[in-house]
């Protein structure tokens, strides 16, 4: 689900309402992620345009800058790994409508 709830130009996506992303719609200068802290750790070791999450719990979220450093499936992958990270902490019956909703 896309929204936003933090005015007309931050685009925030969730799953089953857990945010798992958001960006600035004006000009997509980054995105923060959800990250398991020991990797957002490592991730901002190894890439200078990894940085703490802008705004967020900096252990859990981390903020990539789009500036072309970092490749597109990367981020996508990224993306793709804080999705699946929010949504493996969903309670149970959450999961079971997740599923019903995917397939």
């Amino acid at each position: 689900m896309e929204a936003f709830p933090f005015g007309e130009e931050t685009l925030v996506f969730k799953v089953m309402g857990k945010l798992f992303a958001l960006t600035n719609v004006q000009g997509f200068a980054s995105i923060n992620l959800k990250c398991d802290p020991e990797k957002g750790v490592e991730l901002r070791e190894r890439y200078t345009s990894v940085l703490p999450g802008y705004h967020m719990n900096k252990k859990h979220w981390i903020t990539v800058l789009m500036d072309g450093s970092i490749p597109d499936k990367q981020v996508l992958e990224w993306i793709d790994d804080s999705y699946e990270l929010v949504a493996s902490r969903l309670p149970k019956a959450q999961k079971e409508q997740l599923k019903k909703k995917i397939h």
